[in-house]
């Protein structure tokens, strides 16, 4: 049995992917678009480094890193003093919580086939395997992002190679 929702008037000579098409977020807000992914770094940051913190040098970086770190962790972190005064285990946590979800991401892909074949339509599926890769991606950054931060907020610093 599959169920079909649909947003809005649809007109009739929309085809069902044109619809679909519509409800994408723009161009520049996809993964692999620069957000949140840390798109292009500095010659002072490595590849990855989240674009809304400034490199380690800058004064008061600690600041944007840490507000970056909660951003990619539940709201209700920010409610622990601990992590927002001691940012390197706000670091710590948040690497542990971004791995976790890429897990779950991971786990999602694996079994969404055998899982919901028999609840949704197969083009239901291919777009939710699609948006599953997506999020694993998003996340893939994200990990990474936060790793960087958590070396440097140890006080270790990039040094570019050739």
């Amino acid at each position: 049995m599959s169920v079909t929702f649909v947003v809005g008037p649809v007109a009739p000579e929309v085809s069902r992917q044109q619809a679909l098409n519509a409800l994408q977020p723009p161009a520049e807000a996809r993964v692999g678009a620069g957000w949140q992914t840390g798109g292009v770094s500095s010659p002072r940051t490595p590849p990855g480094w989240p674009q809304s913190v400034p490199p380690p040098e800058s004064p008061g970086w600690q600041v944007p890193a840490a507000s970056w770190l909660l951003d990619h962790c539940p709201s209700d972190y920010r409610g622990y003093a601990g992590w927002r005064k001691n940012p390197v285990a706000l670091a710590w946590v948040a690497v542990r919580h971004i791995d976790a979800q890429l897990e779950a991401m991971r786990q999602a892909y694996r079994e969404v086939r055998v899982d919901l074949a028999d609840l949704v339509s197969t083009e239901a599926l291919a777009q939710i395997q699609s948006d599953l890769e997506a999020e694993g991606l998003r996340l893939r950054a994200s990990a990474r992002g936060a790793r960087l931060l958590y070396e440097a907020l140890q006080g270790k610093r990039y040094i570019p190679r050739l």
